[in-house]
């Protein structure tokens, strides 16, 4: 049997080969995997016009690269936005569709408590980069979860980018449209990972509302894992397990 092919697109802070060096190994030699790197931090700064059609382009032109007409999609976080924004625009392209905690999902059916939350987020726009990243963090957890500790060292030069790189996603969700119609009529497998410990206000009504649209939606609570310490990471044996059953299902 010829291997899974799948692209990977990681979250807003951690690099691609960080963010899913333990899951590629967890997968093992059944798939084919190329873990991509987000287009927003391809260039110094964050494009001032950037919006999440540059990241669909480039996983087009990923994809185009390695001659894969069809493949499966994995997004975390920011990337998971970037995925459904892939789904909505290309769907032919893709044999299934992955997305572990997409950071947002669309503008369409917000409850109370998410508009309340994307309140509480448009009020990073103020914050100075010290405060930024550690107020951001916050936000994605529930209360009196425990994040992780700051690191001691000098932070690494990737690092520099990232409070940009999180503002233009922000900035993109305010003002892009994702086709709601287009995601319904997707009719591939799609899976949802949530870790139990993650903001329920976002993560959960993402979820929630996701499972409304997608024909074919399939939800995974990990009970102990949030969104800075995710499955594709602490759980990668389980998370892995589970995406080859959906490739296989798809596959079928």
């Amino acid at each position: 049997m010829a291997p899974f092919r799948v692209i990977l697109l990681p979250g807003s802070v951690l690099p691609g080969d960080l963010a899913y060096g333990s899951l590629v190994a967890a997968l093992g030699s059944v798939t084919d995997a190329h873990v991509k790197e987000l287009e927003v931090y391809a260039t110094p700064e964050a494009p001032p016009d950037y919006t999440l059609d540059l990241e669909v382009a480039g996983v087009l032109r990923a994809a185009d690269e390695r001659g894969w007409e069809r493949f499966h999609l994995v997004g975390y976080s920011g990337g998971g936005a970037a995925a459904l924004a892939f789904a909505a625009r290309n769907p032919e392209r893709l044999a299934s569709l992955a997305v572990l905690e997409p950071a947002w999902a669309g503008r369409w059916d917000l409850s109370p408590a998410e508009q309340a939350f994307w309140r509480e987020s448009d009020r990073l726009e103020t914050f100075p980069p010290d405060q930024f990243m550690r107020t951001f963090m916050r936000l994605a957890v529930k209360p009196g979860v425990e994040l992780p500790p700051p690191p001691q060292a000098d932070p690494p030069p990737w690092m520099a980018k990232r409070p940009g790189g999180i503002r233009a996603f922000m900035k993109t969700f305010k003002t892009y449209e994702l086709d709601r119609a287009a995601l319904a009529g997707f009719d591939r497998p799609v899976y949802f990972a949530l870790g139990g410990l993650s903001n329920p206000d976002q993560y959960g009504e993402i979820a929630t509302r996701l499972s409304q649209v997608f024909p074919d939606f399939e939800l995974e609570v990990f009970d102990e894992r949030h969104h800075f310490d995710p499955p594709h990471r602490i759980e990668p044996e389980r998370l892995a397990d589970s995406l080859r059953a959906l490739w296989r299902r798809a596959d079928r």
